[in-house]
């Protein structure tokens, strides 16, 4: 009988991977790579080795959870568990001040209010006269609210059966769905491919630059001959139509996070 090469993962356990270290260190990269994406939305203040370090308890409990009969690879699995680690961690740290908090509600609530009554996106200059808000004001509310509305997006809805918080947008990718799930998934699907396609032609590229293409804030800039700021601008400007116009579905996971 021929030995098996060293770097072999092995499963001895069913359904579970069992070569904990030589999985730790090969998926090492991909905690680095979901901290990084999550800490370039941050503030400062939130330093990457404390994104890293939740970051790996959350791959150590996708090590001890995954099961492979399910029909998803284990990056896949891995990658909603690290990321959803990281998040609750940034709840439980509470980095947002009270002020930025109720200006991202007060935004929230005005897209929503609004693209509700002329049932289109709304513009600046529409959101902006709601609040009383001159353009220099409304342009630095956006700024101080762009790590807030992006993780937002990711806002607990409920414990699973493990006792994590599910989020709206994991729901997309779990790989072990109930009937009911299903049709709040594909129905969830259907309100956010309608909410992108009304999105303006530049915020639906920047997003489709971002989530699909995968590039930086920086590149993105490069590639539409922008600055940082203002790609980060408009990139925020689109999460809060998405939110606006997922409001119905998601109103208990915003309620959740006031």
């Amino acid at each position: 009988m021929g030995t098996t090469p060293a770097h072999t993962v092995h499963t001895t356990a069913p359904n579970q991977p069992a070569d904990t270290d030589a999985l730790l260190q090969a998926s090492a990269p991909l905690v680095k790579y979901v901290a990084q994406r999550l800490a370039c939305r941050l503030p400062a203040s939130i330093g990457l080795d404390d994104l890293l370090s939740v970051g790996v308890l959350g791959l150590m409990d996708a090590i001890e959870k995954y099961d492979s009969t399910r029909g998803t690879t284990f990056k896949t699995y891995a990658e909603i568990r690290i990321r959803g680690a990281m998040l609750d961690a940034l709840r439980e740290w509470d980095w947002v001040p009270r002020s930025v908090r109720q200006k991202e509600h007060a935004l929230t609530h005005a897209y929503a209010e609004l693209e509700r009554q002329h049932g289109r996106p709304a513009t600046d200059e529409d959101v902006a006269a709601v609040l009383g808000l001159d353009c220099a004001t409304f342009s630095a509310w956006l700024s101080d609210v762009r790590g807030v509305s992006v993780v937002s997006l990711d806002t607990p809805r409920e414990l699973d059966v493990d006792g994590h918080t599910g989020t709206v947008l994991a729901q997309l990718v779990d790989d072990t769905p109930g009937p009911l799930q299903l049709v709040e998934t594909e129905d969830f699907k259907r309100h956010l491919a309608a909410a992108i396609d009304q999105l303006p032609t530049r915020e639906k590229t920047v997003l489709s630059l971002y989530y699909y293409e995968e590039l930086t804030m920086q590149e993105i800039g490069t590639v539409l001959e922008l600055t940082l700021s203002r790609i980060s601008q408009i990139h925020t400007k689109a999460i809060l139509h998405l939110r606006a116009a997922l409001q119905p579905l998601t109103q208990g996971a915003y309620a959740m996070a006031a």
